[in-house]
């Protein structure tokens, strides 16, 4: 499809769900759907892109190894949790009435169901993937000429780093760590005919695959093998004076949640001490071979403890995330075309001075079509300017490669006041964070951990700065972390701002956070848990009494799962009174919508596509036409879950610069509604659909890639570089 930037004002017609009469009665009756449920069917439509047509090869094989990890963190993280309360006899419903032993059944079904969807992709790419000249081999198909190359390899670098351990009762079990694979060998002694079976791990340092050179692999090619494979290939070599019956790999997939004690003393040490017990999880997943050794299956079952509803047997590929490595290979021509993302003009107008670009106007960055580099400069700029006094910032995820770090580091080494709070309980990040903790309390940055049973979601940097008039204060507020890998992929806005307002309550809520002075006569900012769930019931009650007086009365809400029950029934209410509400949710929908009596003025939709959906958009249409100018339009770190609302520490920041109001309602949310190349219409059954159009389809990743944003143009750029989106369609706001 054609890149080229549409130069033109563009009216598009937003596509409407598939023209059904809304449901009566919801089915089973029930008001809400399960939340692992419909996480499930998130990962489907993750799985789906891996067979779409129009991606380049590689990126659906990108995708198919997404759905993967996805799972796997899925297993990890919401079953364990499941499993842990159905041991302990929980029988507490979800918020669809189902108890976790019939939410663990239903997900197991489910599991079954995406597990062979995987394996059938995994076979067509696989095939294709042979046709571009990228051949996956297993350990029967090795072509003559790479044999030899392969057999040194296995020697020089793989026969040196495993371990062979015979399974009887004179060798101890092994422990084998999370997502660790392994394979089972069962021999026979040549000189007695005596039977064992051998258990090799594969150390996690090595690769999944093994890429054989280009100039043995034949020209023009790759071919790879994986780790395990190879082992199967030359075990021989392993195993002198054995004959091999039957081999199998495995994968365990443990418990990897982190529960903290609320009294923790030390949270630095009952952390540290907590990664070391994660690591020794409970086994909740066993992936085995479709062939494994009966003999070796029961071993592993008992040795394990290991319940047989949780094993997952395969005639395909263990482990799919591993794919994301065949991903690297260097052919662009089998992948999306690179982007760069635009450094906005707004601030290479002031000579790259982003104090002064931000103190003549708000600006809002949008990631990752524009640069994450704005932000680092931001901090960076900020480190080296002798009249900047103070730095404050949050950090949840910040990578293992930080340019942010480093320039809060540099801050603190010139002798500026620098405050970081460092969130601990950043989960799969914990250990990265204690880390950069401990590097920025070596040069001397205050850091601090914020609350032992919040986590501080909330991103937002604030840099004091004394000028002629007086001290000033600039902020960031983001949607997203501060990670310079994910803000390449990741969706999400950065508003920069020097409203003294929004300094003060920034301000606030770092005292919140670092001392538990809980802010009063906040001005302009929102702060969950304190705040935040009412600002949203607040706004959406106004939206219910305005269709109830027969004016315009509409909600946008675009943010990454909505699950908490109260917000869902504020939405049901604002149905009934005529409230027409949008929604864009990326991933988990507990809410059900087209019923009638329930939600019949509800639409949700998802997007998936070349980009993550991440940022939290809320817009509420304020007795006039939506979108307008009038509309009441806020950005947050919060999606709507009884987590965010409750037991996080979020930020709802309201937009009032006229230019970032109409970036943000009239150029970002607005382009969202209208997407349709990307789009999945959620129905009052729980299934997805692709949204379909009779029109002009619109893509709106595309859409961004190649328009520059409304604040960040420059006057360069103002007359006409922007198009304008238009709404058209049979139901206005």
């Amino acid at each position: 499809m054609s890149s080229q930037p549409i130069t033109d004002d563009q009216t598009v017609s937003a596509a409407s769900p598939p023209s059904v009469p809304p449901a009566t009665i919801a089915p089973g009756g029930e008001a809400y759907f399960n939340r692992e449920l419909s996480w499930l069917a998130f990962n489907e439509r993750v799985l789906a892109e891996a067979c779409n047509e129009r991606y380049p090869l590689l990126e659906r094989l990108r995708f198919l190894s997404i759905s993967g990890s996805n799972l796997d963190e899925f297993m990890m993280i919401r079953v364990a949790g499941l499993v842990g309360q159905a041991q302990r006899g929980i029988e507490k419903p979800a918020i669809d009435g189902r108890t976790p032993t019939q939410q663990l059944s239903a997900i197991r079904e489910k599991l079954a169901e995406l597990s062979t969807r995987q394996q059938d992709i995994w076979r067509n790419l696989h095939s294709r993937l042979a046709e571009a000249d990228i051949h996956i081999a297993d350990e029967q198909r090795v072509k003559p000429a790479a044999h030899k190359w392969l057999e040194a390899f296995f020697l020089e670098e793989i026969l040196p780093v495993i371990t062979p351990q015979a399974l009887d009762p004179a060798h101890p079990f092994p422990f084998v760590h999370n997502e660790g694979m392994g394979l089972l060998f069962t021999l026979t002694r040549d000189a007695d005919q005596e039977q064992i079976i051998e258990m090799i791990l594969i150390p996690t340092a090595l690769p999944r695959f093994v890429r054989v050179p280009g100039d043995i692999a034949g020209a023009g090619e790759a071919l790879y093998i994986s780790i395990a494979s190879l082992i199967q290939r030359y075990a021989k070599k392993l195993f002198p004076g054995f004959t091999i019956e039957g081999d199998g790999l495995f994968r365990v997939l443990r418990d990897s949640d982190i529960e903290i004690e609320e009294e923790a003393e030390d949270l630095v040490r009952t952390f540290r001490s907590a990664i070391q017990r994660r690591r020794r999880g409970q086994v909740i997943q066993l992936e085995l071979e479709e062939d494994f050794d009966p003999q070796g299956e029961e071993i592993l079952l008992q040795q394990l403890g290991v319940h047989e509803a949780a094993v997952i047997k395969t005639d395909g590929m263990i482990g799919i995330d591993g794919l994301a490595e065949i991903v690297d290979e260097d052919r662009p021509d089998l992948k999306f075309d690179a982007y760069s993302p635009r450094y906005p003009e707004r601030i290479r107008e002031h000579d790259g001075d982003a104090f002064s670009a931000i103190r003549e106007k708000d600006i809002v960055i949008h990631h990752p079509y524009e640069s994450f580099e704005v932000v680092v400069d931001f901090i960076r700029q900020a480190a080296a300017d002798p009249d900047v006094v103070a730095i404050k910032q949050t950090l949840y995820r910040a990578g293992s490669q930080s340019a942010v770090i480093s320039a809060l580091i540099e801050a603190a080494e010139n002798g500026k006041s620098v405050t970081a709070v460092v969130e601990l309980k950043a989960r799969f990040d914990e250990e990265q964070n204690l880390k950069w903790a401990t590097k920025l309390e070596r040069a001397g940055v205050q850091v601090i951990y914020g609350f032992t049973d919040w986590k501080t979601h909330a991103k937002v940097a604030m840099v004091v700065r004394r000028e002629e008039s007086g001290f000033r204060t600039y902020c960031h507020f983001g949607t997203g972390n501060y990670h310079p890998i994910t803000a390449k992929i990741y969706t999400d806005m950065s508003f920069f701002t020097a409203d003294p307002k929004l300094g003060r309550d920034a301000a606030k809520m770092m005292n919140f956070v670092t001392g538990y002075v809980e802010p009063h006569e906040l001005e302009m900012i929102s702060i969950a848990p304190l705040d935040l769930r009412e600002e949203i019931y607040r706004r959406i009650d106004i939206e219910i009494s305005n269709a109830r007086r027969g004016k315009p009365a509409a909600i946008w809400m675009k943010c990454n799962q909505i699950t908490d029950e109260g917000v869902i029934d504020r939405l049901y209410a604002a149905s009934d009174a005529g409230v027409r509400v949008d929604l864009v949710v990326r991933g988990i929908c507990c809410l059900r919508p087209g019923v009638e009596g329930l939600s019949e003025n509800i639409r949700v939709k998802s997007i998936i596509g070349r980009f993550l959906e991440h940022s939290r958009i809320y817009a509420f249409a304020n007795g006039r036409a939506m979108p307008g100018p009038n509309a009441r339009l806020y950005i947050s770190s919060a999606d709507l879950m009884g987590r965010n609302l409750d037991r996080r520490v979020e930020s709802l920041i309201p937009i009032t610069n006229r230019t970032v109001h109409d970036q943000i309602l009239q150029q970002v949310l607005l382009a969202n509604m209208l997407d349709t190349e990307q789009s999945w219409w959620l129905h009052a059954d729980g299934s997805y659909s692709r949204v379909e159009t009779d029109g002009k389809p619109f893509n709106c990743h595309r859409y961004f890639m190649t328009n520059p944003s409304l604040s960040g143009r420059g006057g360069a750029l103002e007359a006409g570089a922007v198009p304008k989106l238009t709404l058209r369609r049979g139901r206005a706001g």
